[in-house]
């Protein structure tokens, strides 16, 4: 497939409406507590008849500094004792997963996020990580995609090594953007010395892939100066790129009401900051993988793409797509068999369960043969910008135009403006489409109602 994209101003704006990201389907706004542990432990018993690989992600909530604009679940102290008590019950949790799960099962990708990760020192690192080799089949090679997220304010040449003998081969380096003033009203000092540090400290000890996380539409953020922190880091050129729209949504994120909404760039300059984005980032080489990420064409994900085995769940892009996910840490959300499972949020409440000897989580959902369904069509044209209506036939032994007949004609507007092309075998997104990704896999969940727009962020 080409991997080309086209900057449509006036489709974009008419179709930027609230809607999912689709890292999972259902979203988590279907997950409900009357599904818990039992079901839980029966997802996992079903899933090693499998013999599925596993990915394992580690939630540490805890940051030094807020920043202002984020949406993650965090803990914002300086009381570098608190991971103790922390790690404590994550080690307890991790006994306790790994009894659910054959022993045989390789752990195909492993990912700590955050909050901050690297908040933890050094033998906290280490401690985490023999503990997960001890209970779970990690490779000793890279093998795995093993990925870690970075704050350069939290990491240095000396730990990142630390990182790359521990067995991570990939790293996420959070920038945002190099504007003191963006930088100031959205509480993030971070300096260029610190960045550079570790993205050339990765590229010392040997990491396979280092991504550069940028946000456009933060208080005082112009296009002249988005680009300028854009064409700094494309001189270290990383193998990817995310270039995240922020969602502004103090209603349900407290701290973004620390900024001032009039410092923010109004719609009209966040398009051109991202026009322009894209722009430079396709003139250095670099092609769309979707839902705001960039990467290089012989990078693994452009690779998966172009060959149609790409993946994407809640940690973004993937090349396992054949993996049972297991989430652990407060907050974690797990994917088992045709099960979604979370954790308890608060860290009251996630000690209080790993301490009773139980596993902390406390809802999810059971999918239903057309929830998977659905995920599968919403997976592939959010992965890969198409799909075969037979292969979809032959794996779920259905008709697609007759079983979809309704999204086929909710689509025909998408036909007339040039978003896909659909011609009763395949659904293609053309290059003019495939910013506006979301939009077209709305059309196939059964579950989005008019009056949850408000819960999600816009698609561009």
């Amino acid at each position: 497939m080409q991997q080309a994209i086209q900057f449509d101003e006036a489709l974009i704006k008419r179709y930027n409406q609230t809607g999912p990201r689709y890292t999972s389907y259902p979203t988590a706004l279907q997950f409900d507590e009357s599904f818990g542990m039992s079901d839980y432990a029966a997802a996992a018993k079903r899933s090693n008849e499998s013999n599925r690989g596993l990915s394992l992600y580690f939630h540490i909530p805890f940051c030094d500094t807020v920043c202002f604009f984020c949406a993650c679940n965090k803990v914002w102290t300086r009381d570098r004792s608190k991971t103790t008590p922390y790690l404590d019950r994550l080690f307890k949790e991790i006994e306790m997963q790994s009894k659910l799960f054959d022993s045989s099962r390789k752990v195909e990708q492993l990912h700590w996020g955050g909050g901050t990760p690297t908040f933890i020192n050094n033998d906290e690192m280490r401690a985490l990580m023999d503990k997960t080799r001890q209970h779970f089949n990690l490779y000793d090679d890279d093998s795995g995609e093993y990925s870690i997220e970075i704050d350069p304010r939290e990491a240095n040449r000396e730990s990142v090594l630390l990182m790359r003998e521990l067995g991570f081969n990939r790293m996420s380096l959070g920038v945002q953007d190099f504007d003191e003033k963006v930088q100031k009203a959205v509480n993030r000092i971070q300096t260029q010395a610190e960045t550079f540090e570790v993205l050339e400290g990765a590229r010392e000890a040997g990491f396979l892939s280092v991504n550069v996380d940028l946000i456009y539409g933060l208080p005082h953020q112009t296009e002249r100066g988005f680009i300028r922190t854009l064409d700094r880091v494309l001189e270290a050129q990383p193998d990817r790129f995310s270039i995240f729209n922020y969602a502004h949504m103090p209603s349900l994120f407290p701290t973004q009401k620390k900024m001032n909404e009039a410092d923010m760039p109004n719609p009209d300059e966040k398009l051109a900051i991202l026009h322009a984005a894209t722009e430079r980032l396709l003139q250095a080489g670099y092609v769309y993988i979707g839902m705001d990420h960039f990467a290089k064409p012989d990078d693994e994900l452009a690779v998966a793409q172009r060959n149609e085995t790409l993946y994407r769940n809640f940690q973004g892009y993937s090349t396992h797509a054949e993996c049972d996910l297991v989430g652990m840490g407060a907050t974690s959300i797990s994917l088992v068999n045709n099960t979604y499972a979370q954790n308890r949020k608060s860290l009251a409440e996630y000690y209080e369960a790993i301490d009773s000897g139980e596993l902390a989580v406390f809802r999810g959902v059971q999918l239903t043969e057309d929830d998977e369904l659905r995920r599968d069509v919403i997976t592939r044209l959010i992965s890969h910008f198409h799909l075969n209506f037979e292969v979809i036939n032959q794996q779920w032994q259905i008709h697609f135009d007759e079983y979809f007949a309704k999204e086929i004609r909710n689509l025909a507007p998408m036909v007339e403006d040039g978003l896909i092309t659909l011609d009763g075998k395949d659904i293609f997104v053309t290059p003019k489409g495939r910013l506006l990704i979301r939009n077209i896999c709305m059309v196939f969940d059964a579950y989005l109602k008019p009056d949850m727009q408000n819960r999600f962020s816009k698609v561009i």
